[in-house]
């Protein structure tokens, strides 16, 4: 089916991790020019690169203000504008912690890696809208900010602040600035990436699965073809504002025993 994404500038922010490079990769697929933004993994993001025949790539800290304005003064840069960003970039603390134990150190972190790096990305983004007329944005969040994450709510209440507050607010803001233009967000659960690299044995699975009708985790594929449709204005084009899971159909309730 015809996306229309052919030719069109497209952001992967976070495009060296697992999701952000499988959505870098489908982008490059429909022919679209695809810039490669990433933090701490370069040798990854170079290789994402070289896959994509050479794409240009940029390595910004997104919870730094400064660095997120130069991230897209080089992104106009090199592709003279962008059509749409892929805003994936996150972190999910490993260390089980719950409240009454949790920092405020890392709850201040990962606040920033996910909140923060997605308002400074959706900032930058939704400027250069501004100036074109058109966009699509399209976060990525995860279902711990639906469902909540026992001995991770800092990440949840990052996550649910992108999936609801942040997200219901741009696709009203977004139509000041171009009427057609729209925001949306994929919110994915387990999903096998180098975020969750060692956290996925066989007695995990069972238990991470156990309220998923499709008992299996996604590929990074699974979450980013959601990605470019949402993304794309022929697929999507009158939808805005919306979540989609890609968790297996995850209820947050024990389906199997």
């Amino acid at each position: 089916m015809e996306t229309g994404l052919r030719d069109k500038g497209v952001l992967v922010t976070g495009a060296s991790g697992g999701i952000g490079s499988a959505c870098a990769r489908e982008f490059a697929a429909e022919g679209a020019r695809v810039f490669v933004q990433y933090h701490r993994g370069k040798e990854r993001a170079e290789a994402v690169a070289a896959e994509l025949d050479g794409a240009p790539m940029f390595g910004a800290d997104l919870t730094d203000e400064a660095q997120a304005d130069a991230l897209f003064e080089q992104v106009r840069k090199e592709l003279g504008g962008v059509d749409v960003c892929a805003a994936v970039a996150g972190a999910w603390p490993r260390e089980d912690a719950p409240v009454w134990e949790l920092p405020l150190e890392r709850w201040e972190q990962t606040l920033r890696e996910n909140l923060t790096a997605s308002f400074l990305t959706a900032r930058g983004f939704l400027r250069e809208v501004a100036k074109s007329g058109h966009g699509s944005l399209v976060f990525v969040s995860s279902t711990a900010g639906i469902f909540g994450e026992a001995g991770h709510a800092d990440y949840a209440a990052a996550k649910s602040a992108i999936t609801y507050g942040l997200l219901l607010s741009l696709k009203n803001e977004i139509v000041r600035v171009a009427p057609r233009a729209r925001v949306n967000t994929v919110a994915p659960g387990w999903t096998y990436s180098p975020m969750t690299r060692g956290e996925l044995d066989q007695n995990r699975l069972d238990y991470v699965t156990s309220t998923m009708a499709l008992r299996k985790v996604a590929s990074p594929e699974d979450v980013a073809r959601q990605v470019v449709v949402l993304a794309s204005d022929e697929l999507s084009g009158h939808v805005t504002g919306q979540v989609v899971t890609v968790a297996g159909g995850m209820e947050g309730r024990l389906i199997h025993p």
